[in-house]
């Protein structure tokens, strides 16, 4: 893959690559017209290919927040049109690399060093690229070593960024503007913290020594001495990622033990920790052939408070669907619904939120579920669909739902569509059920 030699850092660079991309977008729009008006049946794919195509392009020039939304939003592959979230995929691990220059400069602004002073051997081609940093392979003490290098400039873009990714978001995309405006900061708050590499290394250790007894898990060594606010140096671990372990092959029987090690590890993090490991993208785990399961990244970590941990389990237990007194009183509680809310809002928003509800907890409902169900994924993106065509919800200017939510509903998406992708059948019982408080 071709390297990149620089960023573009101050305002006025990013802000010029935003504003290209927009004159291309609006280039795509026109050609369709024309077309259209030669074929009055032709259909958005090739405009939704066209302009999912330049977007990424700028958006991997940048990097930084402006290509982690879009990685965010490919995760869940109900959001967008299948062009956007195909080539957004390509952000998890697989964007555009910086030159062996720039990462030369990093380590001797923050070690005073080049990388080959450092380490025995120090690759400069990137192993792997994604939205915040890129890594490499290196050798030390007769160890291999993975060395992730942050971007330079990214945490200073962030708050700008997100500004201008905001109008894709929401025109072209068709994203409400009132839940846009509402997230923003919980986003910006996230994207901060994964750009303080201090901080991911103290996360990294906490949360893999509390997990390290659960089965078929492996987690790297971190190793400060060799890291710093803008450098992770850890264990190079084996395996491959999501799609390539698939290419391989697998039996039904490593899928599911990869599949419940994974749904251990979420289920640990959530009800005996309080936080949560919220990017669970293909990018941050390494599959291998005998059911094992790695993982490396832990930027980005969602704390999640008391009562919204409560209030949220039991609106998604099973056995509250039916009491619906108790229902209502949890929908307001987490923000779906608002004391000044109309009885025509009531009558839209109560049915709707629901059945969102019950279908997040089907898996939940049985002790054993398959995640290889077609019918159950097909039910969720084509709610998905109908919600995004609603006029009452995309035009509304009341946020639904708490900002804690963000990061623990897409987490839960994007496990289940890992899950859904092992095609893994595992055993769903969670602690939850009996941590139950009167609300």
């Amino acid at each position: 893959m071709k390297e990149q030699s620089s960023i573009p850092v101050s305002k006025v660079q990013r802000a010029t690559e935003f504003l290209k991309t927009g004159a291309q977008i609006g280039g795509n729009y026109l050609k369709h017209y024309a077309r259209k008006v030669v074929n009055p049946d032709l259909s958005r794919d090739d405009l939704n290919s066209d302009n999912a195509g330049d977007i990424y392009k700028s958006l991997s020039k940048l990097k930084g927040s402006a290509l982690k939304v879009a990685q965010m939003m490919s995760m869940d592959r109900s959001v967008l049109p299948k062009a956007y979230s195909e080539q957004f995929q390509m952000s998890q691990y697989s964007a555009p690399p910086l030159s062996g220059p720039l990462i030369i400069r990093t380590f001797q602004k923050y070690f005073g060093k080049n990388p080959s002073q450092i380490f025995d051997r120090f690759n400069l081609t990137a192993s792997n690229a994604a939205s915040i940093g890129q890594v490499h392979e290196a050798w030390k003490d007769g160890k291999r070593l993975a060395v992730k290098v942050q971007y330079p400039g990214i945490a200073e873009s962030i708050s700008s960024d997100l500004k201008m990714v905001k109008p894709f978001a929401v025109r072209l995309m068709g994203l409400n503007e009132a839940d846009v405006n509402r997230y923003m900061g919980e986003v910006e708050s996230k994207l901060m913290e994964e750009t303080d590499y201090t901080l991911e290394i103290e996360r990294s250790i906490q949360i893999s020594e509390a997990c390290k007894g659960i089965s078929d898990l492996i987690f790297p060594i971190y190793y400060k001495e060799l890291s710093g606010p803008k450098i992770i140096t850890m264990d190079w671990l084996p395996g491959l990622h999501l799609k390539e372990f698939l290419e391989t092959n697998p039996t039904q029987e490593v899928r599911n033990r990869i599949g419940q090690a994974l749904w251990d590890f979420y289920e640990f993090q959530i009800h005996s920790m309080r936080q949560i490991h919220a990017d669970p993208h293909p990018g941050n785990f390494l599959l291998q052939p005998d059911g094992k399961l790695g993982i490396i990244d832990f930027g980005c970590v969602k704390v999640i408070p008391e009562d919204f941990y409560y209030n949220y389990f039991s609106l998604i237990n099973p056995d509250n669907i039916a009491d619906e007194a108790r229902i209502l009183k949890l929908f307001y509680s987490l923000e779906f619904l608002y004391p000044n809310d109309t009885q025509q809002d009531l009558d839209f928003y109560i049915p709707l939120f629901s059945q969102m509800i019950e279908m997040l907890g089907v898996p939940f409902q049985s002790e054993v579920f398959d995640f290889g169900s077609d019918e159950y994924f097909d039910g969720i993106y084509k709610f998905a669909e109908k919600l995004g065509q609603m006029k009452e919800f995309k035009q509304s200017k009341v946020a639904r739902g708490s900002k804690d939510g963000l990061y623990v509903n897409r987490t839960y998406f994007g496990l289940y569509s890992l899950l859904n992708q092992l095609k893994a059948k595992i055993n769903t019982h969670s602690v939850f059920k009996t941590l139950l408080i009167e609300v």
